[in-house]
């Protein structure tokens, strides 16, 4: 099951990289600036200020780890196919499972580590998810969503600016919210299904699934 979920994930990565840069593996584009850029505003979230009354906005903590999920993909496919990876990557996760800690460390020390080696630490990642209680499933089941509304945007428009983000009233991820709700996550197709609806749902897109 986990093998299953990582080599979706890394090919659907893989598919939306190709997707805004056929090229993309040659460009040795810096994901792991994007990493640590992603991990300060992940910290705003979590709340650092002693000066000041804060609580944890764990929803948005949530989504940056995600955001940050998709750079370490990226990453990691630099290295090998997503068959490949996705065998490497389940042996890192395969091992004892991290009890939860102090995450402003533990992020503190996940971006060290991405500064000094420029790649991905799998392993400090899990420490971060294991801190606030995100399970591998919640993972999954929240990039596979993201990736297909990062798709459809690009699909419809987003890069000449004719892409609508508000439809019917509502931004098009609480449209994606709604609909992965009704969906079963463990479907094979969980994706594809994501995608229908979504272009169900579109302004002008009806039409186009006859």
């Amino acid at each position: 099951m986990l093998q299953q979920q990582l080599q979706t994930m890394l090919a659907l990565q893989d598919d939306i990289n190709t997707l805004v840069n056929e090229n993309w593996r040659a460009q040795n584009f810096a994901w792991y600036r994007a990493i640590w850029v992603e991990s300060a505003e992940l910290l705003d979230h979590y709340g650092w200020k002693w000066w000041k009354k804060q609580q944890p906005e764990m929803e948005q903590v949530k989504l940056e780890l995600v955001d940050i999920w998709h750079f370490g993909l990226s990453l990691e496919l630099q290295q090998g196919t997503p068959e490949q990876v996705a065998e490497k990557m389940q042996q890192q996760l395969s091992e004892e499972a991290p009890n939860a800690g102090d995450f402003r460390e533990n992020l503190e020390a996940f971006t060290l580590k991405t500064l000094t080696t420029k790649q991905f630490d799998l392993v400090g990642f899990a420490q971060m998810m294991a801190d606030v209680e995100l399970a591998f499933d919640d993972l999954y089941r929240r990039y596979v969503g993201k990736n297909v509304l990062n798709r459809f945007r690009q699909d419809h428009g987003y890069k000449d600016g004719s892409y609508l983000k508000l439809w019917a009233g509502r931004e098009d991820n609480e449209h994606l919210a709604d609909v992965a709700q009704s969906l079963d996550a463990s479907a094979e197709d969980f994706s594809n299904q994501l995608y229908t609806a979504l272009k169900a749902r579109y302004p002008g897109s009806a039409k186009d699934l006859a």
